[in-house]
């Protein structure tokens, strides 16, 4: 049974934060855990979730007060930290530097990477992806703690401790692997995969504020006090997303497949959490990026052609935000395939043709002022494939 600590904290004060925190390392087994999950001499690497350039406290990014709490029990048992992303669009820096990451990392003397270098390497056991591109950095590090964010997502419903690794692909790689897995099931094997490739160590996620509704960047903040750290990265996410309304874990796509997988924890019954109560802890009215499980069919012109029918689509949010700035058509992975920039009214706005669209819903994660979403067809909401 895989044991993962629920922790309350309402307030992101440093001094605060690293009591939590130490509470949590305590429920699961005090010092003599953290030698084991950190050996003496170990080359440690810490993955913040830098979604975009973004500005410091914002739920879009890892907060850097939780950041620096993680890095002062740290470097308690290894003197050589480094932290790094690859953001989904922007300059990883730049984005360390807004965020407030990177003034706090100088501080303590924490090696910056900006996940440029890649090393070319083989996973011989995966589920589905053998052949990788990835960071160096956490790829050669012996310890990585990876510090997700709590947000809902258009595509994966949630995102938090298993996805945060996707940060671990470079910069425009990341569009190339959407464009290989448009199906949300192997984008999902695909994300155990790399999480295996990484050797992911520990998690622990930052949801004293987390991220509601059009996330995982244009959504609304929601207060849910809570931190939740665990070495089953899937157990920490079922914890997760149990809190903000899938009773059901299943229900979600990645952690179904690491369910169908058998990759780790994902049932009740399989976790134990310590410290709050489960009950004591759900968050009440928090709204979902999408409800309900996917319908997938064997044969793929069937299946492309009932997905038009029932998936959700990117579209305009109906208080005109876009700015035609042209983020949408840059990011999306099928190139000149799908986002035309067209004039109405006087204005420049995307249009999609969804025949070729492969509902990555990167347009939707990385406008820079939240004027996509998603939205069902009549279809889809009846047979529960909803959007928000």
């Amino acid at each position: 049974m895989e044991k993962v600590a629920l922790l309350k904290c309402t307030e992101y004060e440093v001094d605060v934060l690293e009591k939590k925190l130490r509470e949590g390392f305590e429920l699961l087994g005090g010092d003599d855990y953290l030698r084991k999950l950190i050996p003496e001499g170990s080359k440690v690497l810490l993955k913040p979730n830098m979604l975009s350039v973004e500005q410091a406290g914002s739920p879009v990014v890892t907060h850097y007060a939780v950041f620096e709490a993680v890095i002062r029990i740290v470097r308690e048992y290894s003197k050589d930290i480094t932290f790094g992303d690859s953001p989904g669009f922007g300059d990883s820096r730049k984005a360390a530097e807004k965020s407030g990451l990177m003034e706090v990392a100088k501080r303590y003397d924490v090696k910056f990477d900006p996940f440029t270098d890649t090393v070319h390497v083989k996973l011989d056991d995966s589920i589905l992806c053998k052949s990788w591109d990835v960071a160096r950095a956490p790829y050669e590090a012996d310890v990585v703690i990876t510090l997700p964010k709590l947000k809902t997502h258009a595509m994966a419903y949630f995102t938090g401790a298993v996805k945060n690794q996707f940060g671990c692909i470079s910069g425009t790689q990341k569009a190339g692997w959407h464009t290989r897995m448009p199906d949300a099931r192997n984008f999902c094997k695909m994300l155990l995969d790399l999480n295996t490739l990484v050797g992911t160590n520990f998690a622990i996620l930052d949801g004293v504020t987390a991220m509601q509704g059009n996330g995982p960047k244009n959504g609304e903040p929601y207060k849910m006090d809570t931190i939740i750290m665990g070495e089953c990265m899937s157990a920490v996410d079922s914890v997760a997303v149990r809190l903000i309304g899938y009773d059901d874990p299943l229900k979600t796509p990645t952690l179904k497949e690491v369910y169908d997988n058998k990759w780790g924890a994902v049932l009740p019954d399989e976790i134990e959490v310590v410290g709050e109560s489960m009950e004591s802890m759900k968050a009440k009215n928090f709204k979902l990026a999408r409800h309900g499980e996917g319908f997938h069919f064997t044969s793929p012109v069937v299946s492309k052609f009932l997905s038009g029918m029932l998936a959700p689509s990117p579209v305009l949010t109906k208080d005109d935000k876009c700015i035609g700035c042209r983020r949408c058509e840059e990011v999306c992975p099928e190139q000149g395939k799908v986002i035309t920039m067209v004039k109405i009214n006087g204005k420049l706005k995307p249009s999609w043709d969804m025949k070729n669209c492969i509902r990555c819903f990167c347009c939707q994660e990385l406008c820079p002022v939240g004027a996509i979403e998603t939205k069902s067809t009549t279809l889809g909401k009846l047979l529960g494939m909803s959007g928000r």
